[in-house]
């Protein structure tokens, strides 16, 4: 019985999960006249899992059982795991990347939005990034609401609106909508109706309902947009874009809304959230400068809510060379102007 023939009756009895080298040590066990040692065994699978160069990858006929990337190890057939993995989502150079955060359509300050589109529409942008929370979503918050505020379809009209002009304006290559807490309301809010009336999930139709879809189809086909949702960060180099709300107990800080979160990611990082400007920076034991930053607003500054707060108005553009070297300007805003 030739070796490769053994080696592929092997691997589909066991499955592509099961470790080369442990499969290999059932083979040699089970044929010890057939392999020199448990080597040759685990050498005869690398063969046919196209793991023994180029050349004989090349050579090899039948190429069912050959790998790209590391195998998924489950030596104990363990049941299968509903876990995720988190990956970032990343933003390759050169870039000039324009950096809002917190608009809070439609709660959006028209002042504070005219001054930072001022600052930023000779700057070449090539990627508008939507720091979180460009939605407000008032009427699917779980706090009390006023009735007479907007409805979520107006407010969704008005974002789209706004996004439309924004991007018309800046006219960059793409944009990346990062949700924040408030975006999240939307999605929340359908998942607490689907669990209300489970019936709902019967329909397959159903299911598709959430904000990504509902952007879409309102912005079309052809405009450039990417979601990232679920939490997931953002990386520019080695700068980390994130909206705030990431972590469970704040960002918070005696000093600002930056060391904060410095104490949280240990990592150059830039979030939004708080509605403050901030920068914080400090050099760890190897001498490597970690800066952290917080952006403020571009939403209304005194809401019934919360009328009396230390919130300000900001913008920040973030510069990627061809070396990942990476540039910050956070900039306030005050009394419609740059500051």
């Amino acid at each position: 019985m030739k070796k490769s023939r053994l080696c592929r009756e092997y691997r589909t009895k066991y499955g592509m999960e099961m470790p080369t080298k442990s499969l290999a040590r059932i083979m040699y066990k089970e044929h010890p006249l057939l392999f020199t040692n448990l080597e040759d065994a685990r050498a005869a699978l690398r063969v046919i899992e196209g793991k023994s160069g180029e050349q004989l990858r090349k050579e090899t006929p039948n190429k069912e059982f050959f790998l790209e990337g590391e195998r998924p190890k489950n030596p104990y057939a363990l049941p299968k795991s509903e876990e995720k993995e988190y990956l970032p989502y990343i933003i390759e150079g050169p870039q000039r990347i324009a950096a809002l955060f917190d608009v809070h359509a439609p709660y959006h300050s028209i002042e504070a939005l005219t001054a930072a589109l001022d600052f930023l529409s000779d700057k070449d942008i090539t990627t508008l990034l939507i720091g979180g929370d460009f939605f407000d979503f008032y009427g699917m918050s779980r706090y009390a609401k006023d009735p007479d505020k907007r409805n979520t379809a107006e407010e969704i009209k008005i974002g789209v609106q706004l996004l439309k002009t924004i991007f018309n304006e800046l006219n960059p290559e793409k944009v990346v909508f990062k949700y924040g807490n408030h975006d999240e309301r939307f999605e929340h809010y359908i998942w607490q109706k689907f669990a209300e009336i489970p019936q709902l999930t019967d329909f397959e139709e159903m299911k598709q309902i959430n904000l990504e879809t509902i952007l879409r189809n309102r912005l079309g086909k052809d405009f450039p947009i990417d979601f990232v949702t679920d939490k997931r960060i953002i990386k520019v180099g080695d700068l980390n874009v994130v909206h705030g709300h990431e972590f469970p107990s704040g960002i918070t800080s005696p000093v600002n809304i930056a060391r904060g979160l410095y104490l949280r990611a240990k990592a150059n990082t830039m979030c939004g959230h708080s509605h403050k400007t901030s920068s914080h920076v400090e050099t760890d034991i190897n001498g490597q400068m970690i800066t952290t930053w917080s952006v403020g607003a571009l939403c209304e500054l005194n809401p019934l809510y919360m009328p009396i707060n230390s919130w300000n108005h900001g913008v920040a553009l973030i510069t990627l060379d061809e070396s990942g070297i990476v540039d910050v300007q956070n900039k306030r805003i005050k009394n419609g102007r740059i500051v």
